[in-house]
């Protein structure tokens, strides 16, 4: 009898839509799955519902696999560098160049390459003086009076006084 699967590409189980729930039994497949998950960041939460499986059942199971959360990205790292590393025999260097200029930027503290600088532009519009409210007009305009009002001439008179 040929396994029936789901539309996910995972097989339904043989009690499907009986009593109980079936136990759950780890596979190769859904272990690669949670390393990988692992690697991508997820939570145990998001991992576990992703498997279609409670938080417990999950410790339970990937016990060792969620021990090792802090280097699964590395691992995926390694394994993926292999692998370019591989393709280099082939001629495919590009790939495996790509990963060992990520690699040294990473052990700097950099998540890509910096930028050149760019050229300041030939043309610069002058800047436009800012708009000012009614207060504001007022406000400098009491500062300095015209110099056609008697305001301004008294002003103009003290100026040069205090100049000579």
């Amino acid at each position: 009898m040929a396994a029936n699967f789901d539309l996910f590409g995972d097989p339904i189980p043989a009690n499907h839509g009986g009593r109980g729930r079936p136990e759950h039994v780890p596979t190769i497949e859904n272990r690669n799955r949670v390393n990988m998950l692992l690697a991508m960041g997820w939570s145990n939460e998001r991992i576990a519902a992703a498997l279609r499986v409670t938080l417990p059942t999950l410790r339970k199971h990937y016990f060792s696999e969620l021990r090792y959360r802090a280097v699964a990205r590395d691992r995926l790292d390694a394994t993926l560098l292999m692998k370019a590393f591989e393709g280099v025999d082939k001629g495919r260097i590009g790939p495996f160049l790509k990963l060992v200029e990520r690699n040294d930027l990473m052990n700097f503290g950099q998540t890509s390459r910096p930028r050149a600088a760019e050229p300041a532009p030939v043309e610069t519009k002058p800047e436009k003086a800012p708009k000012l409210g009614k207060k504001e007009a007022a406000l400098l305009a009491a500062q300095s009076p015209d110099a056609g009002s008697p305001m301004g001439e008294l002003m103009a008179r003290r100026q040069q006084g205090l100049s000579h």
